[in-house]
């Protein structure tokens, strides 16, 4: 044995795979956990969409390789979706390429733009894969701020005085993950230009669009974004089928053609089943957005309960399925967690685990029942 690629040594395992197992071993002694740590939505996805799934698996004929691009059907109704949802019109033979979760997709975009020694724009708080394919590729994280007072705007003025002259890719989020700052299309319209200006492929991570959001917003709405942006969008929020791993990337077709040709080496096609529930998904009415939208905002009242009991301070117009809570003075975001875990048994996310201005912060999900919510108020 000669040893392991030099490269796992950039990245750690990833905090929720670790800190789940101290808190799995925690509930196998006997310690009652309420998990307010994850955004693994708790509920289920639509009937029609496990029927779908159901009536596709009798099918003998179903469980053979699929196309690397997905069925035609599938990348129709992500069409059909993007035109009612956003008002983006794509091509669905051209501009769509579904993926096995979006997750997959920023190691696939990633490999297919990144040399050693590239840049890449990463917001700071972010979410942790951005920089952990960004080091495994050998490539340097460039972090960025985020006004919070101004629906997450980047703070361009601080990125305009670096040298951009290596940075190739950036990526953006809104709503953003973990602070729920919302966006707006006079953000996003900042964002294109600058990339236009700069020669930047902006990369938006859009999971959370249906989320708490009076409306959805995609970069691809945006006039010339098709030049300079590509987005990735999942099932995995918006149709609770987090496990399913459903996702999708748009946006140019020349450039998808490119992020297919390493997709194509990595998978061997998403089952069909899966497939058939996602067209189902995404063909529910606006009843299924308006009934997750009360649920979460009932959840939501209960969590700013809970914040309130622990002096922490959260923005109100937030998006997404968290809620961003800074710290009171005097006290640290360490001891509030540690505190809560191991005497109240109630896990919820330290902020730097997102990054350096996550320090001061910390992060609760909303996929709980609200008994359990109801239940952590009571403990504290």
């Amino acid at each position: 044995m000669k040893g392991f690629s030099e490269k796992i040594e950039t990245v750690q395992e990833y905090y929720f795979s670790a800190k789940l197992k101290e808190v799995n071993q925690m509930i196998a002694d006997g310690k009652p956990i309420i998990n307010l740590g994850i955004g693994s939505p708790d509920l289920a996805p639509d009937k029609k969409v496990i029927e779908a799934l159901k009536n596709t698996a009798d099918n003998p004929q179903a469980h053979g390789y699929q196309s690397y691009q997905g069925i035609p059907e599938l990348r129709i109704a992500f069409a059909d979706f993007y035109t009612r949802a956003y008002g983006v019109n794509l091509q669905p033979d051209k501009e769509i390429l579904p993926l096995m979760g979006s997750k997959e997709g920023i190691m696939h975009i990633s490999m297919t733009f990144l040399n050693p020694g590239d840049e890449v724009l990463i917001p700071n708080p972010g979410y942790p894969t951005y920089t952990s394919v960004t080091n495994l590729l050998q490539a340097k994280p460039v972090f960025y701020s985020l006004d919070l007072n101004q629906k997450g705007r980047p703070d361009f003025e601080s990125i305009e005085r670096r040298d951009l002259s290596k940075v190739k890719l950036m990526w953006i989020n809104y709503p953003h993950m973990p602070t729920g700052a919302q966006g707006s299309s006079e953000i996003l319209e900042e964002l294109v230009a600058f990339a236009k200006r700069h020669q930047i492929v902006l990369l938006h991570d859009n999971p959370y669009s249906h989320i708490l959001t009076e409306k959805p917003l995609s970069i691809l709405s945006i006039n010339g974004a098709e030049e300079v942006a590509l987005e990735l969008n999942s099932l995995s929020k918006t149709f609770n089928m987090p496990g399913w791993r459903v996702g999708m990337l748009a946006g140019r077709a020349d450039w998808l053609q490119k992020i297919l040709k390493v997709k194509s080496n990595m998978d061997s096609g998403m089952f069909l089943g899966l497939q058939k529930g996602a067209i189902a998904a995404l063909g529910l009415g606006k009843s299924w957005f308006e009934d997750l939208d009360e649920l979460y905002q009932n959840r939501r009242k209960l969590v700013w309960k809970l914040a309130d009991k622990l002096s922490l301070t959260y923005a109100q117009d937030a998006a997404g399925l968290f809620v961003w809570c800074k710290v009171p003075e005097g006290k640290t975001a360490e001891e509030i967690v540690d505190s809560l875990l191991y005497e109240k048994y109630i896990f919820v996310t330290p902020g730097k685990i997102f990054g350096t201005e996550g320090e001061n912060y910390i992060r609760f999900s909303l996929c709980m029942p609200e008994f359990k919510i109801l239940e952590a108020i009571k403990r504290i």
